[in-house]
């Protein structure tokens, strides 16, 4: 089965880090990484966990 979910990686200077938000799942489902790739490979683990969970 495929799914099409947005991910957002933006640069936070308050944070001094990429920050991902998944809006599809809410507000306050966000993650982070020291890079922009270490950011993606964090958000695509998240909303892996995401998706099996809600399959459950």
């Amino acid at each position: 089965m495929t799914y099409n979910y947005s991910i957002i990686i933006q640069w936070s200077d308050e944070d001094k880090c990429f920050v991902v938000s998944l809006p599809e799942w809410g507000e306050f489902c966000h993650d982070r990484g020291d890079t922009y790739e270490e950011a993606f490979q964090n958000a695509k683990e998240v909303l892996e966990m995401l998706i099996e969970s809600s399959n459950n």
